[in-house]
């Protein structure tokens, strides 16, 4: 019973200074887990084996959506899976992501040079991260690519690709750390992640040999060229747990904490965030509208087709975004520091809404489409009896998870913006600031219970 009183403790009172709970200590058979390593190899080469599958579905299977089962399984399952996971366990789904499966492969076969990546990777790859995450996003849009199974498999092995070529060049998982799309908006979300994998500093002060960063006896380092002794976000670290078996002095864990601890010690200073948030607020509401009634009668009185109407309409959002967000955090009068540097504020509040907002999104293809998924499976497979397992989830039922959803992204909002105002910037933020900001959250959460029920 204590022990799950100290868990809700540690969730739902905020406490900047010691608000964490090691999960090793409070649960052995996790830390058991993390340390076996197969456990993680055979998770891994289930999930290589299932993304192999889905390829080969996808270029040399049905190309009609209503008897290819692997769009449901690849947008529905997978890609709502995935967004899930960064509430609860960050960057852990990167532990196990097939994208790098073949890269793994050809480095412990030693076809690859292993060489470090080189400077401009390290300083150009957030922009060129973020750029390929929208493309992404754009192309999924405007090419209908969750209709098309061909398509579908080539946006895999596009990504699997891309691993592999750096797994070539490059030691490690270079791009993982640099160049994956999906890596950068997952790590954007795993701030608010319940969950962080952190080393304990004191622990690390007594180490001499930094093998979770160098490796030794054989050992491969971190794979993200981080070591544990590093990670102080959850932007990078993939919850891998390899630097455990590395340490010599028992450092890392598995800990719980509040949703909200990171992103208010930091205060947006991210960088990654600071780019990924509006430009993924912007596309959710340039998708809902596509997807809507409403895109038509936009773009019609252009002129515009299909394509440029949802470019421009990408772009006029985001921009719209940008410009908003920007407001909030001058609002707040304090977003430079000379020790803490430049940070933008606001970004942590808008951020429960941005991500509860992919949520929506991906939820709602799920289940819309999750009815037919026994359906599409029997005709693919021939099995007549599966074609008779259709349903429908409610309408009403897609706007109240919508609605509820979006109040706890609200909610969230309102608690983290409360906080700076009475607490982190006390006596410095103007009530009428304060307002001000709450009228703009009020307004971003107007936009999406408009576009969503």
């Amino acid at each position: 019973m204590r022990r799950w009183k100290r868990i809700i403790k540690t969730l739902f009172v905020l406490d900047l200074t010691n608000g964490r709970l090691n999960l090793f200590e409070e649960f052995p058979a996790l830390k058991r887990f993390f340390y076996n390593r197969r456990y993680f190899a055979y998770i891994r080469g289930f999930g290589d084996l299932v993304f192999l599958i889905l390829i080969l579905l996808g270029l040399f299977g049905p190309q009609d959506p209503r008897r290819n089962a692997m769009l449901f399984v690849a947008w529905g399952i997978w890609w709502t899976s995935v967004v899930l996971s960064w509430f609860f366990v960050g960057r852990m789904w990167c532990a196990f992501c097939p994208f790098p499966g073949l890269a793994r492969l050809l480095q412990h076969l030693g076809l690859s040079r292993l060489k470090n990546p080189p400077k401009w990777l390290t300083c150009k790859g957030l922009h060129l991260a973020t750029a390929g995450f929208f493309f992404i996003i754009w192309a999924e849009t405007v090419t209908g690519m969750k209709e098309s199974p061909f398509l579908t498999a080539l946006l895999l092995l596009a990504i699997v690709g891309g691993a592999t070529v750096c797994g070539i060049l490059f030691r490690g998982y270079t791009w993982c750390r640099y160049l994956c799309p999906l890596g950068k908006i997952i790590g954007s979300a795993s701030t608010m992640a319940l969950t962080e994998f952190r080393a304990d500093l004191k622990k690390c002060s007594q180490c001499k040999t930094f093998a979770c960063r160098r490796g030794r006896n054989g050992l491969k380092p971190c794979p993200v060229f981080l070591g544990a002794y590093h990670a102080k976000n959850n932007l990078v670290c993939l919850v891998c747990g390899h630097c455990l078996i590395l340490c010599e002095h028992d450092s890392p864990a598995l800990y719980l904490r509040h949703p909200f601890r990171e992103q208010i010690i930091n205060k947006g200073r991210y960088i990654t965030c600071s780019y990924v948030i509006p430009l993924l607020m912007g596309s959710q509401v340039a998708r809902f509208i596509y997807e809507g009634p409403y895109f038509s009668q936009i773009v019609s009185p252009l002129g515009l087709g299909k394509t440029a109407g949802f470019t421009l309409l990408f772009a006029l959002t985001t921009l719209v975004f940008i410009q908003l967000i920007r407001l909030g955090s001058i609002l707040f009068v304090y977003y430079e520091d000379e020790l803490f540097g430049r940070f933008s504020p606001m970004i942590p509040v808008v951020m429960p809404l941005a991500f509860t907002g992919e949520l929506i999104y991906r939820l709602r293809y799920f289940l819309q489409n999750v009815g037919d998924f026994l359906p599409t499976l029997g005709r693919q497979l021939g099995i007549s009896a599966f074609v008779g397992f259709h349903f429908a989830v409610p309408e009403t039922v897609l706007v109240a998870l919508n609605l509820f959803l979006l109040a706890l992204g609200y909610a969230g909002g309102i608690y983290v913006s409360f906080y700076f105002y009475r607490k982190e910037f006390e006596g410095l933020v103007p009530r009428a600031n304060f307002f001000l900001i709450q009228l703009i959250l009020a307004i971003f959460v107007f936009i999406y219970v408009f576009l969503v029920s």
